[in-house]
């Protein structure tokens, strides 16, 4: 298994994913060396952990987050520009060093995660003749919001998706989107949801956000939205919302939470907008600090405008708080007892944020209903499924 990253070294929910696929993978008997790019120190029992090069994971740190467009051509214009050199120094050198792996090692099937394992990928498929199977967790036109996105990177999603011999999509959202915009035949494609394991989680004595408990003790309600801050995401329309919910109900507060080359923008635009006093800008969150981020919401917001999955929707019931998901994501598949909203309905979604905020018989009962709903999804499910496709694809009965 080739990927990019992994609990605790990682930037958003594709580490996560890998990790817990693994995991159950691992429990119903697959042996899994998990290739990453990097060395560093994982206390995983489960997998054979094998890094490619020797540098360090502080070495490795270079991009910030390879999914933001900070790097990519201007949406608004027809040039295009390669990736960064040192994202294609990375890359290439991925794909340079699985070749001593893929030559030493003993293993059935290829399995890799996303665009940026995909040369090496190819080049350990081309030395084992082993079938090659490329999980989607995110596009080119997700990450773009459905726009050009980068052309170089594209390309190698293309080659990719053609020299594998089967296509795992988190969802049948991805997989239309696979078909329709990359041209990829749909026998070719199976969908895999992600999911979380649903768990009860223990109340800690100090919450992280000291001031929000506080506000919400005089009567305040908060509006929680966790992940990287880029045009895939649909920030720019839920402080829009946020501006028509303020303008309602002046005790409702918006905590966003996350990183990304478009924070800039969105705090200027809640400056713009007059609500800087209700809007709450927080960096990047893990552990402990995340688990208070999505239990101090009354409701949690995924606006995204293309969302492969939307993992946080999971996590943020599994912690107790209801959600209003768009219509444009994989989670919306799974999930039946939420709101859902096109990305772009400003409109609806600030009624909607307004009715589970003052409303708690409402919340509590679409909270009780969603979890149900987890409960019927498990990574269990999930590995079995990969499993099954690994044994087909091998002729195993």
């Amino acid at each position: 298994m080739l990927g990019w990253e992994l609990p605790p070294h990682h930037s958003g929910g594709l580490g996560v994913a890998c990790y817990e696929m693994c995991k159950h993978l691992a429990d119903s008997g697959v042996d899994i060396d998990f290739v990453l790019p990097y060395t560093t120190e994982h206390r995983t029992s489960f997998m054979n952990i094998i890094p490619a090069d020797n540098q360090t994971i502080d070495d490795f740190k270079w991009s910030g987050g390879v999914y933001d467009l900070k790097s990519f051509p201007s949406q608004d214009s027809d040039c295009t520009v390669d990736m960064p050199l040192d994202l294609t120094k990375q890359h290439d050198l991925y794909a340079h060093n699985i070749v001593k792996i893929a030559k030493c090692g003993e293993f059935d099937i290829i399995h890799a995660h996303d665009w940026l394992t995909f040369k090496a990928a190819i080049v350990a498929k081309r030395i084992s003749g082993k079938p090659l199977i490329v999980h989607i967790h995110s596009t080119q036109f997700d990450q773009s919001a459905g726009k050009k996105g980068n052309p170089a990177v594209g390309e190698i999603e293309i080659v990719g998706l053609k020299m594998a011999d089967r296509i795992f999509a988190v969802s049948q959202y991805t997989k239309d989107v696979l078909v329709r915009e990359y041209a990829v035949p749909k026998q070719k494609i199976k969908v895999v949801h992600n999911s979380v394991n649903m768990q009860i989680d223990i109340p800690r004595n100090k919450n992280l956000y000291e001031y929000l408990s506080i506000m919400k003790s005089n009567g305040y309600k908060v509006v929680v939205s966790v992940g990287r801050m880029t045009i895939q995401k649909g920030l720019t329309h839920l402080i829009k919302a946020a501006y028509r919910v303020i303008s309602i109900d002046s005790k409702v507060l918006f905590l966003l939470a996350g990183g990304g080359e478009q924070k800039e923008e969105l705090i200027r635009l809640t400056a713009s907008l007059g609500i800087s006093r209700n809007v709450i800008f927080e960096d990047w969150v893990k552990g402990d600090a995340l688990k208070d981020t999505f239990k101090i919401g009354d409701v949690f917001v995924l606006p995204s405008v293309s969302e492969p999955f939307g993992l946080t929707a999971l996590e943020s019931l599994n912690y107790g708080t209801p959600v209003i998901i768009s219509k444009q994501s994989g989670v919306s598949e799974v999930l039946d007892n939420c709101f859902k909203v096109d990305y772009w309905d400003i409109d609806l979604l600030s009624e909607m944020i307004l009715g589970v905020v003052n409303h708690s018989s409402l919340a509590k009962e679409m909270l009780k209903n969603s979890r149900r709903e987890c409960e019927n999804q498990s990574w269990y499910k999930t590995a079995r499924n990969m499993k099954n496709n690994y044994e087909e694809m091998l002729g195993v009965t």
